[in-house]
């Protein structure tokens, strides 16, 4: 079996069921003209990205140039800006190497550094994505085909990502863009995307993984170092030796009010809670032909791109399965609702025994801004035999996903990267069945642990914050632990945990939540003996129930009881997802601060 994520570091539990002699190859290839097109759409895409970076950073780079125009060209030596701002970063001589080979660097402000550094580490990925497009010509088998496509997805996503983040870090006080924890968020996708990409083509061999890693080399640290040198500049604060944030606005919010993040306006609040038959859809999705289109994937294709408008889309009742079914990164605001839990279904059955990587076997994907679904249900039907098979991911930023159904086995959800909120959703499985590095709060959710294959343990999260300056965790708040009828009648033979840490910093917390007797009393499971128990940050605070009892809990340096009101509201919606600016807009109710 496959017990572990993909690029996990060390080796693995014991292994009772290997995976076949063909998993790696089956000599598949891809259509040259389709090769041709997408190439041609990622070097237009790149050209677009280096305009913009041009645009942002002239007045800040003419300024610089005439200063430095005196300067030798050979003059090497960092200044003391250049070598305060690396000494806060976790790659300070590659950091040096950088911004020393930057026009204009060597006469740069501490500030101006700031800018440096995201428009280095941009034009540094859009040429990582630039020249990848250029060996999909090569041969591949489905597998690495399927990590080259990830990493070709990841490294444009996250061009965008460091590209909005460059228009706020702008050198202009007038430069449109985001907040700065808009920033913090862009700029840890940036880096989550390229540690996706890097654990898929792990799993590969042969010339197109040599080739990957060449053309690749040095970007997760190059992002990690622009990612240290901004988290610096903002005052980014240390909780216990963990950053939660960087300097929190405090949020005009009451407790008292049960309402989502004032993310979503006030018509996606009045949307979340109005009834079908009243609600005006834009687009219907009926298999009978009684609506607008038949198909999921034809409403997706017809919904407009980067709209700041809501597009609602009605799916009525039925099992929709559609191959590679995803909301894209253009489709922006889009609305899912359905008829129900088990009423609306959108299934599949990919697995990683079809070759392909775990990101690639999701049933349903939705990385466009502002992603809502409501009253549905995801499943991945593929069976615990198959190993990771997703059945929801979504790396949209300012997604919402209401009361709905999420189904599978190992690796369920897949909270991949960004802002999310699940409210009231029932998710279902067995090995790290939420795992991902978004900031995610789960409130008044169920998770519930099934019975898995012989000799498994269950494991509900498995968190991958790399970087300690990550604004990324699982926050698991007034929700239910529980275990379906199936392992409850066989529940001493697998024992369930609340996670493990798949990556350095892994972060997750429960919070007022209940916690069934099938939870073992040491609560959390180590990954790979020691890996990660000192870097860390897994809390409990004031969870009740047979299973949430501290007393036999694992005495790891990372691991905490939380006794602080203060430090347990550092993971509310309020303040670890800034749910109060963007989830009242969508309607879904919330809890934005510990309790009523």
């Amino acid at each position: 079996m496959v017990y572990g994520k993909l690029g996990s570091p060390g080796s693995q539990p014991p292994q009772p069921e290997p995976l076949p002699d063909q998993f790696q190859h089956d000599g598949a290839t891809s259509k040259p003209g389709s090769i041709r097109r997408s190439r041609l759409k990622v070097i237009l895409a790149f050209g677009l990205t280096l305009l913009l970076a041009a645009a942002v950073s002239v007045t800040l780079l003419v300024e610089l140039r005439s200063k430095a125009s005196d300067k030798s060209a050979f003059h090497r030596k960092p200044t003391q800006a250049m070598s305060r701002a690396c000494s806060k970063t976790r790659y300070p001589s590659l950091c040096l190497d950088s911004l020393l080979d930057f026009p204009g660097a060597l006469t740069a402000s501490d500030s101006d550094l700031v800018h440096i550094s995201v428009n280095m580490t941009l034009q540094r990925f859009g040429k990582a994505l630039y020249v990848t497009s250029e060996i999909g010509y090569l041969q591949m088998d489905t597998r690495a085909r399927s990590a080259y496509d990830d990493c070709l997805e990841l490294l444009d996503d996250s061009v965008n990502q460091l590209a909005r983040s460059l228009t706020s870090v702008g050198p202009s006080p007038e430069s449109p863009g985001g907040s700065t924890q808009d920033v913090l968020t862009w700029l840890s996708a940036a880096l989550t995307n390229q540690d996706t990409c890097t654990d898929g083509m792990s799993e590969v061999n042969g010339a197109v993984k040599d080739q990957m890693l060449t053309r690749l080399k040095d970007l997760s640290e190059l992002v990690s170092n622009c990612l240290a040198i901004y988290s610096a500049s903002s005052g980014n604060g240390d909780f216990s030796g963990v950053p939660i944030q960087n300097r929190r606005r405090l949020m005009d919010v009451s407790p008292e009010r049960h309402e989502f993040p004032k993310w979503l306006s006030r018509r996606e609040r009045a949307l979340l809670d109005m009834p079908v038959a009243a609600m005006q859809a834009d687009i219907i999705v009926s298999k009978d032909g009684n609506g607008t289109y038949k198909t999921i994937s034809e409403a997706i294709k017809h919904a407009p791109e980067h709209s700041d408008r809501r597009t609602i889309i009605y799916i009525k009742a039925g099992r929709y399965e559609e191959k590679n079914l995803k909301v894209g990164r253009k489709k922006t605001n889009l609305m899912f609702i359905g008829d129900g839990k088990g009423k609306t279904t959108i299934s599949g059955g990919t697995s990683v025994f079809d070759h392909v990587t775990t990101f690639h076997t999701a049933s349903f994907a939705a990385t466009g801004a502002g992603f809502i679904a409501r009253d549905m249900s995801f499943e991945n039907w593929a069976g615990p035999s198959k190993h990771q098979a997703v059945a929801l991911r979504v790396g949209a930023d300012h997604a919402v996903v209401y009361r709905c159904n999420i189904i599978g086995y190992q690796d369920t959800l897949y909270v991949h990267s960004q802002r999310q909120f699940f409210r009231e959703c029932d998710i279902y499985g067995t090995v790290d069945f939420i795992f991902g590095n978004a900031a995610v709060v789960f409130q008044n959710c169920s998770m519930y642990a099934r019975k898995p294959m012989a000799l498994q343990k269950n494991t509900i999260t498995a968190q991958n914050r790399k970087d300690p300056n990550q604004n990324t965790g699982i926050s698991i708040h007034a929700c239910r632990i529980l275990p379906t009828p199936e392992l409850e009648a066989s529940k001493g033979n697998f024992p369930t945990y609340l996670g493990r840490p798949w990556k350095m910093y892994s972060r997750t917390v429960y919070m007022l939540s209940y916690i069934g007797d099938h939870v073992d009393p040491r609560g959390w499971l180590e990954w790979n003996a020691t890996f990660a128990l000192d870097t860390l940050y897994y809390g409990e605070y004031m969870n009740y129930g047979p299973g949430g009892a501290v007393g036999q809990r694992v005495k790891w340096p990372g691991y905490r009881v939380i006794t602080s009101p203060v430090e347990a509201s550092k993971f509310t919606v309020a303040q670890f997802i800034y749910g109060s600016s963007w989830l009242p807009s969508t309607g879904v109710a919330f809890l934005a601060g510990l309790s009523v």
